[in-house]
């Protein structure tokens, strides 16, 4: 059997290296540059490899092929395999078969890596033998390659949804929807919220789909379709027999007639879509039946994610907040909505067709001042510009972050949620985040 590999970074090299345990013969091919680090490990697994090209005479040959899940449909390659008939799947779907482990996978537009992070340290807190992956930190495929777990929690986006035809987790949490990455999905939302649903296409009744029930395109989606998995909503405004929701500040879980209880004031992630995060997480908790004196602690002592409501520093009394992992509005309106006092925010980047209408009442109730850290910062201007006292533009983060203490007084916040894609002046959004905390530990 023939396993070609498109893309050698994190999932195209661990699928690699189980193709290759499992016998397949194995050909990585990878259109950039594959990192140094990338090419020793295939170096020394003896698997060929290309950079920087696509030989058609070495991919079309293949009996399956895995797409990394940065690389569009629309590519030619890839193209060409599927008019030859050849599967093309996602990393997801290649490693699951050779695995035991349960597996519970979380997708929505925003929050994921927060309920996968949190899900996993609740599981792993309790003792349980249990591995991270998907779309965050080690490959999937490397771990089921090279370790033995009993369950895994997976953060999966709708790309890597999109390679999936068997693949099915026993727990499916789906944390929100709202319109991200439209260009991968010919500008239809709609084609969008049905790749994000294929997280339960092969759910059967012994399994499970945990959802937002405040979420419209969630709401709409399951009036109007069927999974065959057993439902449990979390909602902020709703309660339920079987659910999760919150009441008089109290945090209730009610699953299988087990009820979980705790106030909200001792759960350490702060801001109304962070208890969104812990419902969905508990829920996970309950049904892996995790001790509730564990759950208590493990919420408690939770620290969060790197570059999502990260606080960094407090100086002369202002603090700077790190969220660059809000890429799109909907994350930005989370965190604008989690503020409680006079705010600097740190917006812009690539715009990936963002309306800003939707966090107007909340930048004319909380922001003091706008800074645009951007190349191309028309629409944020165009959106703020009479709506907010102080308007800046700079090009680089010491810049943002020294314009941004200017502009300070004490019991300010400094927040940096670009709503936008970061690749115009950083590497990726972490390197924009580094660079942030950097800036302020420099002031």
């Amino acid at each position: 059997m023939r396993l070609v590999v498109l893309g050698g970074g994190e999932s195209g090299v661990g699928t690699a290296i189980l193709g290759k345990k499992k016998g397949y013969d194995v050909f990585v091919s990878d259109f950039g540059k594959i990192k140094e680090k990338y090419k020793e490990v295939l170096i020394s697994n003896g698997i060929d490899f290309e950079d920087q090209q696509h030989t058609e005479d070495l991919i079309l040959n293949a009996d399956v092929v895995m797409k990394s899940p940065g690389i569009p449909e629309k590519v030619s390659i890839v193209k060409k395999l599927i008019e030859k008939g050849i599967p093309v799947i996602s990393e997801i779907e290649f490693a699951a078969p050779f695995t035991e482990a349960v597996t519970i996978g979380i997708t929505g537009s925003n929050g994921k890596t927060t309920v996968t992070m949190l899900t996993y340290h609740l599981l792993h807190s309790a003792g349980l033998n249990v591995g991270l992956g998907g779309n965050i930190g080690k490959s999937f495929a490397w771990q089921v390659a090279d370790e033995t777990f009993d369950s895994y929690v997976l953060e999966l986006s709708s790309f890597q949804l999109d390679g999936i035809v068997d693949y099915k987790p026993h727990i499916a949490i789906i944390t929100n929807i709202s319109p991200d990455h439209l260009d991968r999905y010919d500008y239809k939302y709609e084609n969008y919220i049905a790749s994000k649903f294929r997280i339960t296409m092969n759910q059967t009744e012994e399994d499970y789909l945990i959802y937002d029930a405040d979420d419209e395109a969630i709401s709409n989606w399951l009036k109007n379709n069927k999974t065959r998995a057993k439902l449990i909503p979390f909602s902020l405004t709703k309660t339920f027999s079987e659910g999760a929701f919150i009441k008089n500040n109290i945090m209730e879980v009610s699953i299988n007639q087990e009820e979980f209880k705790m106030d909200t004031e001792s759960i350490a992630l702060e801001g109304k879509h962070n208890m969104k995060n812990a419902m969905a997480a508990t829920s996970v908790a309950k049904l892996m039946q995790i001790r509730k004196a564990t759950i208590r602690e493990s919420l408690s002592n939770f620290q969060g994610v790197e570059h999502r409501l990260e606080k960094v520093l407090k100086i002369q009394n202002v603090q700077y907040i790190n969220d660059s992992k809000a890429t799109n509005v909907n994350a930005t309106f989370f965190a604008l909505d989690s503020m409680n006092a006079p705010t600097v925010w740190i917006v812009g980047g690539v715009d990936k067709g963002n309306d800003y209408n939707e966090l107007m009442s909340l930048v004319r109730e909380k922001v003091k001042a706008i800074i645009c850290l951007g190349v191309d910062n028309k629409k944020i201007i165009d959106a703020f510009g009479n709506v907010v006292d102080m308007m800046v533009e700079v090009t680089n983060m010491n810049d943002a972050v020294r314009m941004a203490q200017r502009l300070t007084e004490k019991g300010d916040v400094v927040l940096l949620s670009p709503a936008c894609a970061s690749f115009d002046l950083f590497e990726n959004y972490e390197d924009r985040g580094r660079q942030f905390k950097q800036s302020v530990q420099n002031l």
